[in-house]
């Protein structure tokens, strides 16, 4: 892979590292889970994109989002790949943790998760999503989903699809959390039914006949954001300068990875080793590739596949984004009252610290703060009224105390 950054005008290192715009602290503790969209971290801290701006990323696997989290939030790690839910439940005190001022630095990736039923259900013939919702409405015992994190993205991708389908997601079924490594032997034990987790843990359930994808994330909201670059404000208040770099590196990454087919294998290689994924290189490659087989004969290339940059475009901190997942935590009820949306992203998301980094490093910023999107349900959502929005759907859990199952 990339041995070396050069200093070119393009990427102006030298002058940062030497200059008044020195980062305040070199060495960085960064947290990760094991899944794909960690890439851009790795490719930054390994493939030489950090030292030329005076950084060294000191990589750190977490066992579970809650631990990270926790790390987080005490200092131990000064930045981490992190679910965009995640970095708003601690601001706003979502999930028994007391409220903590928190940052998104960029978006990291948009993509790339999946909604898998077991084999189990494959056997049955629930197989689609009308089978899915005439089995649940039918069947006298509750099905069992395992999500990541209660106010995570693979949770609201979750509660979101089902939702779309007629089945509420903290009625119908039950709902646990398991960290993304342990999904599948979850699957092998027979005590979930259905997930949803990013990859490879998906494709590994495919590969090793333990069921099936019956949605991706991407068709649920093509292009949605994942996850995020993310720390407490006090650490970007603290260390500007040191923000700013970091945010130019893992850019400088996320371009390489997207710059060319090879780049995209080669770093599927990378995450495959033992301190990274520890998964095998064909649950890792095809799906980074955008090539999907869904356990059911049918496989396809996703145009809305997993990405890092598109010019960009993936790693904006738009104010919407971390808007929506707020209408999700009041729509599910872990809001008691509307925030004041506008106001609360405009704290979280540093667009200005973002739009710093990406002009030093020839990376195009629009001059939009939004963007419009619509769902598998056909709603539109471009951030103009989210509290409309959030009770604007027909299954919620806004009025009742039911959001207690949903933080178990």
């Amino acid at each position: 892979m990339n041995d070396s950054v050069d200093s070119s005008p393009v990427n102006p290192a030298l002058a940062w590292v030497n200059g008044s715009d020195a980062p305040e602290k070199s060495s960085l503790d960064l947290g990760f889970m094991a899944l794909t969209d960690c890439a851009s971290l790795v490719v930054a801290a390994t493939q030489g994109f950090a030292q030329p701006y005076g950084l060294t990323l000191n990589l750190k696997r977490q066992s579970s989002w809650a631990n990270l989290r926790d790390k987080l939030v005490s200092g131990e790690l000064d930045a981490a790949h992190s679910l965009y839910g995640l970095i708003y439940a601690v601001h706003l005190g979502i999930g028994g943790v007391a409220p903590s001022p928190m940052a998104v630095l960029m978006g990291l990736n948009q993509n790339g998760q999946s909604i898998n039923l077991s084999r189990g259900l494959q056997q049955q013939g629930v197989v689609t999503p009308e089978a899915l919702d005439r089995h649940v409405h039918q069947s006298r015992t509750k099905l069992t989903f395992a999500q990541t994190f209660p106010t995570g993205t693979h949770a609201m991708w979750l509660y979101y699809w089902l939702a779309s389908q007629g089945i509420h997601p903290l009625r119908d079924v039950d709902s646990v959390v398991v960290p993304p490594p342990q999904m599948v032997a979850h699957l092998q034990a027979g005590r979930i039914d259905g997930l949803c987790v990013g990859e490879p843990w998906c494709a590994s359930a495919v590969k090793q006949n333990q069921g099936f994808t019956l949605a991706t994330s991407q068709s649920i909201w093509p292009n949605h954001p994942e996850k995020v670059l993310g720390c407490t404000q006090a650490f970007v208040d603290q260390y500007p300068n040191t923000a700013r770099v970091l945010v130019m590196a893992i850019l400088e990454a996320s371009r390489f990875i997207e710059a060319s087919t090879q780049n995209r294998r080669s770093t599927a290689q990378l995450l495959s080793a033992r301190e990274y994924l520890d998964a095998p290189l064909d649950c890792i490659e095809p799906r980074l590739l955008g090539h999907y087989e869904d356990g059911l004969g049918n496989q396809w290339q996703d145009p809305h596949a997993l990405r890092f940059f598109a010019d960009g475009a993936v790693n904006l901190p738009y104010l919407c984004d971390g808007m929506w997942f707020m209408t999700q935590f009041r729509r599910w009820g872990l809001l008691r009252e509307d925030p004041d949306y506008l106001a609360v992203a405009r704290q979280v998301q540093q667009l200005d610290v973002y739009r710093q980094a990406a002009s030093a490093v020839g990376v195009a910023t629009n001059g939009q703060d939004m963007r419009s999107s619509q769902l598998i349900d056909g709603r539109i959502w471009d951030g103009s009224d989210p509290a409309g929005y959030a009770r604007s759907f027909r299954l919620h859990a806004m009025a009742d105390d039911i959001s207690r199952q949903a933080l178990r």
